[in-house]
């Protein structure tokens, strides 16, 4: 499991919306952390627990914010908070 001051993003290595919020994250120079759904049940369950349904991706934000299937602007402006 990550630390608290991490960014972790649950997703799929092939899925549209998880490389475009990964690719987002690398080019504001954000550390994250990926965990592969696909790889492993238990972190797809832990994925849905926190989001709440299987959708991905599934960005857990330090202090503890989860946004699923984020739009940019959405994730820019929790990342600037």
């Amino acid at each position: 499991m990550s630390a608290p001051d991490e960014v972790t993003v649950y997703g799929r290595q092939g899925c549209a919306d998880t490389l475009r919020t990964r690719a987002l994250l690398q080019d504001a120079d954000v550390p994250y952390v990926f965990v592969d759904v696909e790889a492993s049940a238990s972190d797809a369950a832990r994925a849905a627990a926190l989001g709440g349904s299987s959708k991905v991706p599934v960005v857990v934000l330090p202090g503890g914010a989860v946004l699923v299937e984020p739009p940019d602007a959405a994730l820019r402006a929790h990342l600037s908070r």
